[in-house]
């Protein structure tokens, strides 16, 4: 397993899927974890399960969308462990499945603040305590779907694409600070949260994709999170077996 010693994390959406997946395959690389997301009893639970196989880690119940609570997620970390290393961007909601015609405003909305501008609220926060570590890794959870879309998945998929953007444009701000920023796209994982159109079958949607766990994810998490200083940045690595 690559090596994490010495680094401090933060990964939003740590309370199940993807999210705690990652967040717990950090710790065990060495790595001290702020484990963030809206429910307390799923970060708990998360931190627990960190310190009790002998890693670091604590819960900090944050909303993503809320720039307060992103600030003081951000300063609690720095405060514990010193700096921050690593974020994860993960934290994600599909909310409305219907045609834009069909759609509901407030859901779009919802669906954009959590996804793109969450992430863009994370990654402000913590690019000047990347800086003074004088290098850093933000990874971006993305989708297939920022890329190619899907009818019904309109926010959804316009948030993805928002944020491989802002992948691309931070990469470029942040490249002379040692700081890369890339997007990792998972593809179909079977999670709490897994979109699925309840009028197509999951075969119809996928094919024959690749239908993941969340821990099939963490060995790309843990790749991009341990490439050097001056490694990649502005890329997009996807664990889908398809185009985009």
């Amino acid at each position: 397993m690559q090596s994490l010693s010495g680094k401090t994390a933060i990964v939003t959406g740590a309370g199940r899927g993807i999210g705690q997946a990652i967040a717990r395959a950090y710790a065990a690389a060495g790595a001290s974890v702020c484990c963030a997301a809206r429910s307390s009893a799923e970060i708990d639970a998360t931190a627990a399960a960190i310190r009790q196989a002998g890693g670091q880690a604590f819960a900090c119940c944050a909303d993503v969308t809320v720039e307060a609570d992103v600030n003081a997620m951000v300063q609690q970390t720095v405060e514990r462990y010193g700096g921050i290393d690593i974020l994860v961007a993960n934290a994600g909601v599909d909310l409305d499945q219907r045609n834009v015609q069909d759609s509901d405003i407030g859901l779009w909305r919802a669906t954009i603040e959590t996804n793109l501008t969450g992430a863009y609220l994370c990654a402000r926060a913590a690019i000047p305590h990347l800086r003074r570590r004088g290098a850093g890794k933000i990874i971006m959870i993305g989708s297939g779907l920022g890329h190619r879309g899907r009818p019904g998945s309109a926010a959804y998929a316009c948030s993805k694409a928002g944020l491989w953007m802002l992948t691309r444009v931070l990469a470029q701000e942040l490249a002379d600070d040692n700081i890369s920023v890339n997007e990792l796209i998972p593809g179909p994982v079977q999670t709490a949260a897994s979109s699925v159109d309840p009028q197509h079958s999951v075969a119809a949607q996928y094919g024959s994709e690749w239908r993941k766990q969340p821990d099939d994810v963490v060995p790309l998490a843990l790749f991009l999170a341990t490439q050097p200083d001056r490694g990649p940045t502005a890329q997009s690595y996807s664990l889908m077996r398809r185009d985009g």
